[in-house]
């Protein structure tokens, strides 16, 4: 059976993706490389860390990025939906980000390869004994009814549940000290932006990489 790595909440940490991807022994060819979403926000280097993950099309046969919250609000954000919501959870910082890149022959800060790289981004990813989601599932109800809104933001009700939902999950979005592994979930989110690890999750061998 084919290793999967799945990589937790990056939020602009560059540096410590790199040394992460750096660290994990992965097959390029054969294993399946996983992230949860929030790529970008709070840190100093969002532009950076989605340059990178595009890059990766080109490397990795089997690349499954997942869409976060911070991503959406990116997206609202980008498309005057919601400017505010983005602004208040980090996004200056990534604004920032984007200035330093910033050419003024270009007719927008965002470039369109990496506004159309948040809209390709997929809500969840599921293997055989596996769910990869960003944030959490609602109890009894199938993946493909799951709302957006929850797979995206849902919390407190996922983290006490210890419903069975036929397969593990695995997620990121609530920062833990340490990874969380309970019977029917894995949580990989472990604060790097706050001064913590980044985190990467080896699947089936439950091994855990960090930087």
């Amino acid at each position: 059976m084919n290793k999967i790595f799945a990589i937790g909440d990056i939020h602009g940490c560059y540096r410590k993706l790199c040394v992460l991807m750096g660290k994990i022994p992965i097959d390029k060819d054969q294993d399946i490389l996983v992230f949860l979403g929030d790529y970008i926000d709070r840190g100093d280097n969002s532009y950076d860390v989605i340059e990178y993950l595009i890059s990766l099309n080109s490397i990795f046969r089997k690349l499954v990025l997942l869409k976060g919250n911070h991503e959406e609000m990116f997206e609202n954000y980008l498309s005057d939906k919601d400017k505010y919501s983005f602004l208040l959870n980090g996004g200056y910082q990534t604004l920032e980000s984007y200035f330093q890149h910033a050419h003024s022959k270009d007719d927008s800060l965002v470039p369109n390869a990496h506004s159309n790289f948040i809209k390709s981004l997929d809500l969840f990813y599921e293997t055989e004994y596996y769910i990869f989601v960003h944030a959490g599932l609602r109890d009894g109800v199938p993946i493909s009814m799951q709302e957006p809104s929850d797979l995206l933001w849902l919390r407190y009700s996922f983290l006490r549940s210890d419903f069975d939902f036929g397969k593990q999950v695995v997620f990121g979005h609530t920062p833990f000290a340490e990874p969380l592994v309970q019977r029917n979930k894995i949580g990989i989110d472990t604060g790097a932006v706050y001064g913590n690890k980044l985190t990467c999750v080896e699947l089936p061998e439950l091994r855990f990489y960090q930087a």
